[in-house]
């Protein structure tokens, strides 16, 4: 089948339009690479006949040029197809083979797509003697001995002998501070929502901040009881190890019992009355006893 579209003009000459255009020709297909489903299925030879399944059909690749699909019934590729391509030279009825290959259908299981291993790597992947190089373009780090917008880097960078080759550039810083932000170290851990509104990091007596740009908005947690010792935290991050966390003393009423008196520990003590005292039966003395 043949066709036609316009596809761009053009001026000649006098100036007048002259309208181009391609011609596209459908592939046709050959009937006697078509019927050829016993060559095709005879050209796959790497595996059990059993793992071939079904014929499903025959496309036109081209002038002569027929592709076979057949049903795979191998462990682990289900959905995909076994492809054997067969064509014949002009006025020969002597099909040959092209090529055998497995291929996946349309409803095919699939592995990932590939990503480079730099992609792959996640956080806490790196073990104990693993070794992560750093791309030398790495847009994380810059030399040590270019100027930067932290005079802390560039106090360090500058010593003679002691310089680092390359320190963190300001994308780099940006990147981390907003990673350790929106992680667990940021106001919005669950440990920290939990946390009492007034425990925040930056007003805890055991909160180190750090040096530089970074000062303001981070630091290292100091204590040895709280889930965050030794990690960086953002100075509004909150947990219930804060320093100033004090447990409010209340006041419990106390219940009070009747005296008991034990009668064989009281020991009996003559007490001899007072000058001018009586007994309330006695008549009075007269004035002027002594």
């Amino acid at each position: 089948m043949w066709g036609s579209r316009c596809v761009g003009r053009a001026r000649v000459g006098d100036n007048d339009e002259v309208t181009t255009r391609t011609s596209v020709r459908a592939a046709r297909l050959d009937q006697v690479c078509a019927d050829a489903v016993g060559v095709a299925r005879g050209a796959i030879t790497e595996v059990e006949p059993s793992d071939i399944g079904d014929h499903l059909e025959a496309v036109a690749e081209g002038d002569r040029v027929v592709t076979h699909f057949f049903e795979s019934h191998l462990a682990g590729y289900k959905g995909w197809r076994w492809a054997v391509t067969v064509t014949r030279v002009p006025r020969s009825r002597h099909v040959t083979v092209c090529e055998t290959v497995l291929l996946p259908g349309p409803d095919a299981m699939l592995a990932p797509a590939w990503l480079p291993w730099n992609e792959r790597v996640q956080a806490g992947d790196l073990g104990v003697g693993d070794l992560m190089p750093t791309a030398p373009d790495d847009d994380r780090l810059a030399p040590g001995y270019v100027l930067s917008d932290d005079p802390a880097v560039e106090e360090v960078s500058w010593e003679l002998g002691l310089g680092r080759s390359r320190v963190m550039s300001m994308e780099g810083r940006m990147e981390t501070a907003q990673r350790w932000y929106e992680g667990e170290a940021g106001p919005e851990a669950p440990i920290s929502t939990a946390a009492p509104r007034n425990a925040r990091c930056g007003t805890c007596g055991f909160y180190l901040p750090l040096a530089g740009a970074m000062r303001g908005m981070f630091g290292v947690c100091g204590n040895l009881y709280a889930p965050d010792d030794a990690k960086a935290v953002s100075a509004d991050h909150g947990c219930g190890a804060h320093s100033e966390a004090l447990l409010g003393a209340t006041e419990q009423p106390v219940e009070e019992l009747p005296t008991v008196y034990d009668d064989s520990e009281v020991e009996a003590v003559a007490v001899s009355r007072a000058p001018g005292s009586v007994e309330a039966g006695e008549p009075a003395e007269p004035y002027g006893h002594s």
